[in-house]
């Protein structure tokens, strides 16, 4: 069947073979020892966490490693999966626990040319190349890790499923077995996933909702930046984020991003602001740039990169109608500088005064913070966390915070750094285009 009825989408029909119940499972559900309990008498067990040498690694985990957790690790082809995973791996194993490192795609050979590149050399690391779901479990039940790598998902097959291997069927069972033996022997295992040209886990969604912890490796391959981001964890803060600088010898932790994503900042130019952007519990200080040209076309252009592109003609229509800025025959193209991708509506004044900026053709002051989401009636809303993103500003040594009125009252911000409070985005257009001695025209 081409079409499917309910969604109108074409050819998203997956065959799939019924597997025959068999005796055993029958008598293993009758014969189930386990009861319903009241929650009340179900004891709590909190397990030491492991912890990696990478404090990035651990931050995104939400503490480090959770005993049999399944932990589903999706990103392109070559961004560096394999390397953090191996790296991982060796660190875990030069504390004296032994982890199994499955590779369904390279030789043991191979796997050891790329650990002698980034120079690991553990004892307890040991490395399997295998694709059969039945003796990955064996080997796991003989040598007893501490810690499995199933590099990747895409390549295992389990023999009782008659489908290839990578279709939704064989992912799903072997997915399913594999978190049976994490529960069942309380053993983390990480799960490589492929992802398809629109950045999705290749095949199955349903991974997603299957695992522990969804982790997304991010970045250019061509930029030596990586970003680990948690868009899951039962065991922690969602939208994490870890920074990653890829060397000769792997991957290394950057302590600092704020100092990353500013190191290049032109000074004195127009369009270009900073925000104080929260990734889970961290802030990061990341440059906004707009640039703002007449059209040659009938529609003029709006495209963004690292934000929302919903949110830019909706922030231009604001300050059309609330500011008066002839905005509706220019092209305008928004940025994040450093490949970040930024989701919080606390950045909307940063692109606003951007917009703005590169409009008039008149920079902002570059010791100047943007805080607070703008409204469609022109008022600035309160932001969560405004005390991380002060502190952070105040740490990388800029003069002066422009954030929402409503964020002022119940906390003291530090003495080295001014805190200015706005209600609308007119009168945070004054205060950040004003020239020293005179008023900005808004």
């Amino acid at each position: 069947m081409g079409k499917c009825t309910n969604c109108n989408n074409w050819n998203t029909f997956v065959e799939e073979v019924k597997q025959p119940e068999t005796n055993k499972t029958r008598a293993t559900f009758v014969t189930s020892s386990q009861k319903p309990l009241k929650i009340k008498e179900v004891v709590s067990e909190k397990e030491p966490r492991m912890k990696t040498k990478m404090g990035e690694t651990n931050r995104v985990l939400g503490g480090g490693i959770v005993p049999g957790s399944l932990v589903l690790i999706g990103g392109d082809p070559g961004i560096g999966k394999s390397t953090l995973l191996l790296q991982t791996s060796a660190q875990i194993a030069e504390l004296g626990q032994k982890v199994l490192y499955v590779s369904g795609e390279e030789s043991v050979q191979q796997t050891k040319l790329r650990a002698e590149r980034l120079q690991v050399d553990a004892d307890e690391l040991y490395i399997y190349s295998e694709t059969n779901l039945f003796q990955i479990t064996h080997q796991i039940e003989q040598v007893k890790p501490a810690l499995v790598i199933i590099d990747s998902i895409q390549t295992i097959f389990k023999e009782e499923v008659t489908s290839a291997p990578g279709s939704v069927t064989q992912v799903r069972e072997c997915t399913m077995e594999l978190m049976k033996v994490a529960k069942e022997q309380g053993i983390p295992i990480f799960i490589v996933g492929h992802v398809t040209k629109e950045g999705a886990i290749a095949g199955p969604r349903m991974l997603e909702h299957m695992v522990d912890v969804v982790l997304y490796f991010e970045g250019e391959r061509h930029h030596t930046y990586r970003i680990l981001r948690s868009v899951k964890n039962r065991f922690g803060s969602t939208n994490e984020m870890g920074i990653f600088e890829m060397k000769e010898l792997g991957l290394q932790e950057v302590l600092n991003p704020s100092e990353i994503f500013l190191e290049e900042r032109s000074q004195g130019a127009a369009g270009s602001t900073v925000v104080a952007s929260m990734e889970g519990t961290r802030p990061v200080l990341v440059e906004i740039q707009a640039l703002i040209s007449p059209s040659s076309f009938g529609n003029p252009r709006r495209m963004a990169t690292g934000v929302d592109s919903n949110r830019v003609p909706l922030l231009m229509a604001v300050l059309e109608k609330r500011v008066g800025l002839l905005l509706q025959n220019q092209d305008a193209y928004i940025k994040v500088a450093g490949g970040v991708k930024l989701d919080e509506p606390a950045i909307d004044l940063a692109i606003a005064i951007s917009i703005a900026s590169s409009f008039r053709d008149q920079p902002t002051n570059p010791e100047d913070i943007f805080i607070g989401e703008v409204g469609l009636t022109g008022e600035i809303r309160r932001v969560s966390r405004i005390e991380q993103r002060v502190q952070e500003a105040a740490k990388l040594g800029f003069k002066r915070v422009i954030c929402p009125a409503n964020n002022l009252d119940g906390w003291t911000y530090p003495s080295s750094i001014e805190v200015i409070g706005v209600k609308t985005v007119q009168e945070a257009l004054r205060i950040a285009l004003a020239k020293k001695g005179e008023n900005a025209p808004f």
